[in-house]
């Protein structure tokens, strides 16, 4: 396989310097003294370089790449490139210069841009405080005040739509909040209103474009996150969620503030087909060390999901919001929707002492409900769990888990609308899960989830088994 990179990039419209001799150091030096200069693209410098440069016997070789050099030819390399130093890393004095010179020029421009912010602070106080809290990651007094109140009277809606409204109202409270989608923004409703685009000579706008491109988009979410001065987010399917999971561990690994919306989470879906129909990948994401998947019920959680994820500075957050449009659930019959911030709570039960537990998350907490409370009608004490984030609940003390998820109850069913694998963690090796066992098919959301048997029956028919088990 070859190709063209020089052209590949010039295509892109990027500043290309190269194919150049990569060994030379004066070469590289001018090159990257051209790529600083050019400051309307990207740059690209392209090195022809020798793998295992130096060493005699390896040089050119593959096994330069993966084997140690070994201490005999390690003194054959030193010899052909004229290294005159002793012992076996040893860095020349003229090194230390060269890193006092570049911490003298930091010193400098770092007192520079501190005088140019006081000016700047004393010009514009409200801008500059702002700036000053998105650099330190603190959110402006008051951001959360358009999202109180939200949904209290709200007919059935999906939460890809009720999580644009949140947003929407994030973004008019923290000017720190930009992001945007690969290609899907009107369809996972991403669009922050009035809000302006981000475009070539124009910064001043909260809406990325990234195009079809979501490794990358995860990429630039990462970045600009590390950089500081802003919370970004991503948007696609999370049927997509695959193409950009290596940017996803990433930010895991670095522990970056980076909100990854997944919509169309499941075969919800509908008439997209087992194509688009996300069954592995709730699980398969919840698997990354240090990402929270948050998958929010109806609109009220999906409020306070986002509020978890805004105010979770030390690692990335997935948020899963459906297509399908769901009923905004009642809470003057429910525990509050603040249940949400401890990952797992009590949404519902039908007595002080449980018979079963019913864990369900997003679009299938209804069906829990419908199910715990067909139980309650049947003379069976039943508890509903809703656990939006399971890494949010694993996070609280053992008093607070126990509390939801009693040990000495070992009837618990699971219902969602994926694989089920993983959900023994929570109902034990007695418990039940219901799920998918294979992919999806093509047709309304409705038909589909009595094909597949995700049902309020079938959850309650588990229950049954599990009580009279146990009874």
């Amino acid at each position: 396989f070859g190709e063209n990179v020089a052209q590949r990039f010039q295509a892109y419209g990027w500043h290309v310097i190269g194919p150049i001799e990569g060994m030379d150091v004066e070469k590289v030096s001018s090159a990257l003294a051209a790529a600083k200069a050019e400051t309307g693209k990207p740059s690209i410098i392209i090195c022809r370089t020798v793998i295992g440069y130096g060493s005699p016997n390896k040089a050119g070789k593959g096994s330069a790449h993966g084997d140690p050099l070994g201490e005999e030819e390690v003194g054959l390399a030193k010899d052909q490139l004229e290294w005159g130093y002793e012992g076996t890393f040893t860095i020349p004095a003229q090194a230390g210069v060269h890193l006092g010179l570049a911490s003298q020029r930091g010193k400098a421009q770092q007192a520079e841009w501190n005088s140019a912010f006081s000016e700047y602070r004393e010009a514009f106080p409200t801008e500059a405080q702002q700036l000053d809290d998105a650099l330190r990651g603190r959110l402006p007094d008051g951001w959360e005040e358009g999202l109180n109140g939200l949904f209290e009277k709200a007919d059935p809606i999906a939460t890809r739509s009720a999580s644009s409204l949140v947003m929407n109202a994030i973004s008019k409270g923290v000017s720190a909040f930009i992001g945007g989608s690969a290609d899907l923004a009107p369809s996972t409703r991403t669009i922050l209103e009035d809000r302006g685009h981000i475009g070539k000579g124009e910064f001043s706008g909260h809406n990325l474009h990234f195009g079809v491109r979501e490794h990358a988009m995860g990429a630039v979410a990462n970045g600009i996150a590390l950089h500081g001065g802003a919370i970004p987010y991503t948007a696609t399917f999370m049927v997509f969620s695959d193409y950009m999971r290596p940017a996803i561990r990433l930010g895991a690994i670095m522990g970056q503030q980076v909100i990854y919306i997944f919509t169309h989470d499941s075969i919800g879906v509908g008439e997209d087909g087992p194509t688009h129909q996300p069954i592995e990948h709730l699980m398969a994401l919840r698997e990354i060390p240090g990402l929270v998947v948050s998958r929010p019920a109806d609109a009220t959680e999906t409020v306070e999901v986002w509020r978890a994820a805004m105010n979770r500075r030390d690692g990335p957050t997935v948020m899963a919001f459906t297509r399908q449009n769901l009923p905004v659930l009642d809470r003057s019959t429910l525990n509050p929707a603040s249940g949400v911030l401890k990952g797992g709570y009590i949404l519902w039960e039908s007595g002080d002492s449980p018979q079963v537990v019913i864990i369900g998350t997003g679009s299938e907490v209804h069906i829990a409900l419908e199910a715990g409370q067909k139980l309650a009608g049947e003379g069976i004490a039943a508890r509903v769990v809703s656990m939006p984030s399971c890494e949010i609940f694993d996070e609280q003390s053992k008093e607070y888990r126990d509390s939801v998820l009693p040990p000495s109850l070992r009837a618990r069913v699971s219902v969602e609308a994926g694989i089920t694998k993983g959900w023994e963690r929570y109902v034990g090796l007695d418990g039940a899960s219901v799920g998918m066992s294979g992919y999806g098919a093509s047709a309304p959301a409705g038909v589909l989830y009595e094909k597949f048997d995700i049902t309020a029956e079938r959850v309650a028919s588990e229950a049954r088994r599990l009580v009279n088990g146990a009874s």
